[in-house]
């Protein structure tokens, strides 16, 4: 498959996760309201999702390691279609609940084998570029879904939404099926032995360098996460934004990071991935002391409240893909199930901003700055342990 195909298709597949979280923020009042629940308890549906996504993306790796990247895929997106269809038909918070946990069990599988596929297939500089286009295509993701959802809303009801996402589901378990190669041969698999794996998975979580790279990734992305979450109190109570005004927010954050994506991947070789990385957080620094001095001073409004999150985005985007690989080449022969491991970890940050960050910090947009800013710290602060780690690390004599 050439490049830009393959880009564009593991992004699409990545793209699921976000996509079934951002779709239906638009609509989470008229859910509530149609089934008689309260916007609090309707909040709920994201942890439901976000939680089992977290526990299953564990597995998605494994299973691509021992099955095939493809089959995987397909499986996982036909899951993923089915779960949406109970959500189209649930009568009660309840019904919806165990739709979107399904949802979230199958949606995980396009981000963490999609992240091995590129490991599979380059190296160094190759790798970085085409995980920065996979970044620059799968940044759409976040701009068009709550638009599009806005739209569907508003024209057909809000389980017009899920009726939409099942259709991805079963267009992407088609196109995959179809058009992706496999690029983890069988000679090259692992078998699913419990005692093997339990090592294997073992030496994962206990490897610190791994460990610290994946909580920067996941910090970093969680600066942004948390007003994405709350986008809906942000946009429409702050901002005074209509139901169908989300663009104003994700369209240029998103552009932030496209354009921080195209960066990435023209650095790519020009420039060691530590001076990349360092070059994305010294953005995001200045995005986050910029959003603190809007926030704090000048009264919530366009485009003063959104253009440094614009900028962080940016930051974000230049970091992310080397952040990423550094984390996954401590295990070279492994990549599917470190993949795992990294969005395992990664969806735990995310679920606990979903489920008490978030809804302690929206009252107030100094409140989601200093959400940003604790999250880019905390970034920051396992980078540079990491970069001492590396400094002060002796390696064994060959």
């Amino acid at each position: 498959m050439p490049h830009i195909q393959l880009a564009a298709l593991l992004a699409a597949l990545a793209t699921v996760g976000p996509f079934s979280i951002d779709t239906y923020l638009p609509a989470l009042h008229a859910i509530g309201t149609d089934l008689g629940v309260s916007t609090a308890a309707t909040q709920q549906t994201l942890t439901a999702y976000m939680l089992p996504m977290a526990l299953m993306v564990l597995w998605h790796g494994a299973l691509s390691d021992a099955f095939g990247r493809k089959r995987v895929i397909v499986v996982s997106m036909l899951l993923f279609a089915a779960a949406s269809v109970v959500c189209v038909f649930a009568d009660s918070l309840r019904m919806l609940l165990v739709g979107r946990a399904l949802q979230g069990i199958s949606a995980g599988s396009g981000m963490v084998v999609g992240r091995a596929v590129v490991r599979d297939l380059h190296d160094g500089p190759a790798a970085q570029r085409l995980m920065s286009h996979v970044s620059m295509a799968f940044a759409l993701g976040p701009a068009i879904a709550p638009i599009l959802g806005g739209w569907i809303f508003s024209a057909f009801g809000w389980r017009a939404i899920f009726v939409f996402l099942a259709l991805l589901g079963l267009a992407l378990a088609g196109v995959t099926a179809w058009r992706l190669q496999e690029s983890h041969p069988p000679a090259a698999r692992h078998p699913l032995h419990p005692v093997q794996l339990a090592r294997r998975y073992r030496e994962v979580f206990t490897n610190p360098g791994f460990l610290l790279l994946t909580f920067a990734v996941g910090f970093n992305f969680n600066g942004f996460f948390v007003y994405v979450l709350s986008a809906p109190v942000f946009l429409i109570h702050h901002l005074g934004l209509p139901e169908t005004g989300f663009g104003w927010f994700f369209i240029p954050t998103v552009s932030g990071m496209m354009a921080g994506s195209a960066l990435s991947a023209r650095l790519a070789g020009k420039l060691p991935p530590r001076r990349t990385i360092a070059l994305g957080f010294a953005l995001m620094l200045g995005a986050v002391v910029a959003n603190l001095g809007v926030s704090l001073l000048l009264p919530p409004g366009l485009p003063q409240s959104v253009l440094p999150i614009m900028l962080y985005t940016f930051g974000l985007a230049i970091a992310m893909p080397s952040l990423t690989l550094l984390a996954i080449d401590h295990f070279p022969h492994h990549r599917g199930l470190a993949s795992s491991c990294q969005s395992f970890l990664q969806m735990l940050v995310s679920s606990l901003t979903a489920g008490v960050i978030a809804p302690a910090l929206w009252h107030s947009v100094g409140g989601l700055a200093f959400g940003m800013l604790g999250n880019l710290l905390a970034g920051l602060a396992c980078f540079g342990l990491w970069r001492a780690r590396l400094r002060n690390h002796t390696a064994p004599p060959t």
